[in-house]
């Protein structure tokens, strides 16, 4: 692999591109269907939304082996003396540079990326097979974190590994909403590791803040994350 080789593989990854856009635009060499044009082109731009989800999902999984790569490798020039926050700082900063990220969604991105390439195998490989979207794998790494090696592991098999014991059942994670997904790995979670919601709980007293961002028509947002009692109470009192 070298420089020529990445810039190949994306043009023909351009050319594809350029191919199912004259498809959608009746382009084609040929229609999706010549007895019924009409539906044909129905069931034509579902399978490129479902290929194109897949894509989109193999695609995220290599941004972020990329990223991890860039932060081991920007870490080993920089050198043992540069302070670890600044690095990780202008890590974040590169990064965010190239994907036009802000700083904390740069370093929200690299945190994930650094989850799923060292500690979530599974979820890993079912990102880049384009069976999981970026969004359920966000999940995983948040509904794992603060667990222990074999905690993780375990929370990732119930849900990806179609032979562990006692699997999860019904529809497979990557065809559930992201949302929906969360809720059945923080119930797992909970259920299992009931330790680690007093754990996660402490950690999100120590993190709570208040937040003001600006919004249209000047109207900005004004935020707390705060102890469930304490927000309730506020809100009581408005």
């Amino acid at each position: 692999m070298g420089t020529a080789a990445v810039v190949k593989a994306f043009g023909e990854i351009r050319a594809a591109l350029a191919v199912l856009n004259a498809e959608l635009d009746g382009a084609g060499a040929a229609p999706f269907s010549a007895a019924d044009p009409l539906a044909g082109l129905a069931d034509g731009c579902l399978e490129i939304l479902a290929g194109a989800r897949e894509v989109e999902a193999g695609f995220a999984g290599l941004k972020a082996k990329a990223a991890v790569k860039y932060s081991e490798a920007a870490c080993a020039v920089a050198g043992p003396d540069v302070p670890v926050v600044a690095q990780e700082m202008a890590v974040a900063a590169e990064i965010g540079c190239v994907l036009a990220l802000g700083p904390r969604a740069a370093s929200s991105f690299l945190a994930t990326s650094h989850a799923l390439t060292t500690g979530l195998p599974l979820t890993l490989e079912a990102l880049q097979a384009g069976s999981l979207s970026w969004q359920h794998a966000v999940v995983m790494a948040d509904e794992t974190a603060g667990l222990d090696a074999a905690g993780a592991a375990a929370l990732e098999a119930h849900f990806l590994d179609p032979g562990a014991p006692d699997g999860a059942r019904g529809c497979p994670v990557g065809e559930l909403p992201a949302h929906r997904f969360r809720v059945k790995a923080r119930t797992w979670r909970e259920r299992h590791h009931a330790e680690s919601i007093e754990k996660r709980h402490a950690k999100g007293v120590v993190e709570r803040r208040v937040e003001f961002r600006p919004d249209r028509d000047g109207m900005p947002w004004l935020s707390a994350c705060l102890p469930a009692d304490q927000a309730l109470a506020g809100w009581n009192r408005l």
